[in-house]
């Protein structure tokens, strides 16, 4: 490991003495900063903040260019209706609904260069400047009504004959996402998935990332799970195609490889292209390994086989020799890199060199300079800003400020590592989040935080929901345990929680709030257990087994009924792999009768809010109203909140905010 320098203990301020603690308005009212591209000559970086309106729900972005030497910054002019989307060698590309703009000038002016498809989107102008991708909705399979009746315009019908009719928040009606090519100048589109099932980008989160031009514009590698009905909704096989313009000729460069092939890339020299890459079909947590494909002899070589973690994403080195990556490690998000041999058949196996180390978390990696590497970075007291680490030792310095006047005005929460024995003889590793002016002589009401995923990295993560720096503002003390199942800690602890959901997690948890419990400052009659998916369905079990520990519960789009959440939910290559396949075989898995909440309902005797989406189709919402009937006829104080517009998160401005109201509202009620 590379020598840890300490990183900038905190931003500048304004002058203005903390006085306040965060709110879910001030929450709400920070700037959300990100960065995607640095100028041609590294000497700046192209960065957007953007700021809500609780008002109208809608957010307002301001583009703009900092210097890395200096941190100066100089605003894009003439984007107003505009997203930039792109940074090539010389030129910067935007678009609105029709057209495509091109800037010379660093974004200080921009000129019209044709006409663009509406509804286009994720879009890639070839190196050259000559070609476009994008991609856009075709209806390849017709389910609506009013598509197969043409004279029954008003019908409502959907009719399905396989699965996969729904994904994560939207109902099938037809419509694959497609790539597209077509030159700038005008003519022709050529849409690579004429007539298929099939996505690209993948739904429902991919994007710009799942394609990438050939930095000879020859061609585009692009990832698709070329699988269809049942056959999608059972297998995480997605694949990298290589479509080159010359011959309009597709070949698959990932043949034979089982599990999720995702984030191509190519080195700056072309010869190499990387990507992340699982082994097994159907565990979407696996160990998430970075190969390297040599394009003239299409030999593969797994850099990362032999290290004990797992890969969040990746970016070439300038020079193509070496791959920096981030990855869960320790309870937080921290920058590797990894050495790509000249051959990728010498024996010897690179080393994993680890660059930053620190009570944060590094979010992405934008680029490098010849010093340094430009990332993102985030802790529980500070949303994401852009920042420079040095590639030898680590050590960081802060290059964007959108927040610094907001944080100048509030006090910020103690942060402390905790590790804690757990009932088979393991060291777990915890969170504890202090209240601001935090007094060890006074007595504090505690909450166990529950992670969902259930293989989700508990990092220094700064969430606009689950956020713990308001949490303690509001006078709460907040572990949140690295429980089994948790990135990090290396591949087995991730994989530990697989077909044991309501077991050694569940204990884990609960040695959790054991041991902070025995803190003199820790209020042992008012613990609450809070948390969301996986988190929401630990809330469920905990219920039915605390043996009177907790005096409340929260949870948010949790699993209450494994039977009905099998027969509902969409990515059944989940459900079969984490809990073990169906309830109707003959030998079933033991989930469905010793980790399933609603067979513990009998035990329930604390009080329990639910909060579910309406278009949560990974944990549907019968979930949800299982939970709060059983609850209600049990004669328990319990709230069911339910979003109808929500999926599995809260995206809405108003509905965060009356989220964060009623949450600790419920917590001032029963804790």
């Amino acid at each position: 490991m590379k020598k840890q320098i300490v990183a900038l203990a905190a931003m500048a301020c304004s002058g203005v003495s903390a006085q306040n603690k965060m709110t879910p308005e001030l929450l709400w009212s920070l700037n959300r900063v990100s960065a995607s591209a640095l100028s041609a000559d590294g000497k700046s970086v192209y960065i957007s903040s953007k700021k809500y309106d609780l008002k109208t729900e809608k957010g307002k972005t301001t583009q703009s260019v900092i210097s890395i030497a200096n941190g100066k910054k100089k605003k894009f002019t003439g984007t107003e209706g505009k997203t930039v989307f792109q940074q090539t060698e010389t030129e910067w590309y935007a678009q609105d609904d029709n057209y495509i703009y091109k800037s010379t000038d660093e974004g200080q002016s921009w000129s019209n260069i044709g006409s663009m498809i509406k509804d286009a989107e994720n879009l890639k102008v070839s190196p050259d400047g000559k070609y476009i991708a994008y991609s856009k909705e075709v209806l390849v399979a017709p389910t609506l009504g009013k598509d197969l009746y043409k004279d029954m315009p008003k019908t409502t019908a959907q009719i399905y004959t396989d699965l996969n009719y729904r994904h994560w928040d939207k109902w099938s009606d037809g419509k694959f996402s497609h790539l597209f090519i077509e030159p700038v100048k005008g003519g022709s589109a050529k849409d690579l998935l004429e007539g298929m099932p099939y996505d690209c980008p993948q739904k429902p989160m991919g994007g710009a990332e799942d394609f990438v031009w050939a930095p000879d514009s020859k061609g585009i590698v692009y990832v698709c799970k070329k699988k269809f009905g049942k056959e999608y909704a059972l297998s995480t096989n997605t694949d990298l195609y290589y479509y080159t313009i010359k011959d309009a000729g597709t070949t698959n460069l990932t043949e034979g490889m089982k599990g999720y092939e995702m984030n191509p890339a190519f080195s700056t020299d072309g010869r190499f292209l990387a990507f992340t890459s699982m082994k097994t079909d159907g565990f979407e947590a696996d160990k998430n390994d970075i190969v390297v494909l040599d394009m003239a002899t299409q030999y593969k070589r797994n850099l990362t086989s032999a290290w004990d973690e797992t890969v969040s994403g990746f970016k070439w080195s300038n020079n193509s020799k070496e791959i920096y990556f981030t990855a869960p490690w320790k309870g937080t998000e921290q920058v590797f890199s990894v050495a790509v041999p000249a051959n990728l058949k010498a024996r010897i196996m690179p080393a994993v060199t680890q660059i930053t180390d620190g009570n944060f978390d590094i979010t992405g990696i934008v680029g490098e300079t010849n010093e340094e590497l430009i990332v993102s970075r985030t802790d529980w007291n500070h949303a994401a800003e852009i920042y420079a680490a040095d590639k030898q030792d680590g050590g960081m310095r802060v290059l964007t400020h959108e927040n610094d006047a907001l944080y100048s005005t509030i006090k910020m929460s103690k942060i402390a590592k905790r590790y804690i024995p757990t009932t088979d003889g393991k060291q777990m590793f915890a969170w504890v989040i202090y209240p601001p002016d935090f007094n060890p002589a006074k007595k504090y009401p505690t909450l166990l935080y529950c992670q969902g995923g259930p293989q989700g990295a508990l990092s220094q993560f700064y969430s606009f929901r689950w956020n713990f720096q308001l949490m303690a503002a509001q006078g709460y003390i907040v572990i949140a345990p690295n429980r089994r199942g948790m990135p990090g800690w290396g591949v087995k602890w991730n994989a530990d929680i697989s077909k044991d959901w309501g077991g050694q997690p569940m204990d884990d948890y609960l040695s959790a709030i054991d041991d902070i419990s025995k803190e003199k400052y820790v209020d042992k009659e008012r613990l609450g257990c809070v948390g969301a998916s996986y988190g929401g369905y630990s809330v469920f079990m905990l219920a039915g087994i605390h043996k009177n520990r907790f005096k409340t519960f929260i949870s948010h789009c949790g699993l209450f009924d494994l039977k009905s959440w099998y027969g509902t939910t969409e990515e059944l290559w989940f459900a079969n792999w984490d809990i073990g396949g169906n309830y109707w075989s003959q030998n079933a898995p033991e989930s469905y009768s010793k980790f399933n909440p609603s067979n513990f309902v009998h035990n329930w005797n604390t009080p329990i809010m639910i909060i579910q989406g309406g278009l949560d189709f990974r944990v549907p919402i019968e979930q949800g109203q299982q939970a709060f009937q059983a609850a209600q006829l049990k004669g328990l104080k319990s709230k069911f909140l339910y979003f109808p517009n929500e999926n599995h998160w809260i995206l809405h401005a108003q509905n965060a905010i009356v989220w964060q109201r009623e949450y600790f509202q419920w917590l001032k009620e029963t804790l």
